[in-house]
């Protein structure tokens, strides 16, 4: 595993566990200021949707899992197909809500180095 792949990696693992904690600002850290999102049934959507979006989610206790099925780096672009796990546990009553599913994110290097997601294509659905 070379340096940009590993760095990688460490990128979805800190998405993951600032996603559990709510912290939004280390996720928007995360990602480009241009990041564009695609979900099913939802027009593309960018940084602030996904902001306020999250916020929507501090009345759950959130899980999350991933593991990245491939990495491919060329140069300061990169694409990550992952296979993620979410529970949502609401805080005050309500039923559990899991989904699973695969992503397709493209990355880029920026001139200090760090990789931030800048496209990412979502296909998780709930679980029954």
């Amino acid at each position: 595993m070379n340096h940009d792949e590993t760095a990688i990696r460490e990128l979805l693992a800190r998405w993951m566990a600032a996603t559990e904690k709510g912290d939004l600002p280390t996720v928007l850290s995360l990602m480009s200021d241009d990041v564009v999102f695609t979900v099913p049934a939802m027009p593309p959507f960018g940084k602030a949707a996904f902001a306020t979006a999250f916020m929507a989610m501090q009345a759950f206790r959130v899980t999350a899992k991933c593991n990245p099925a491939e990495i491919k780096v060329l140069e300061d672009w990169a694409y990550v197909r992952n296979h993620i796990h979410v529970t949502m546990t609401p805080l005050i009553g309500g039923r559990e809500v899991r989904r699973s599913g695969y992503t397709l994110s493209i990355l880029r290097k920026k001139d200090n180095g760090a990789w931030v997601v800048t496209r990412d294509a979502n296909m998780m659905n709930i679980e029954p």
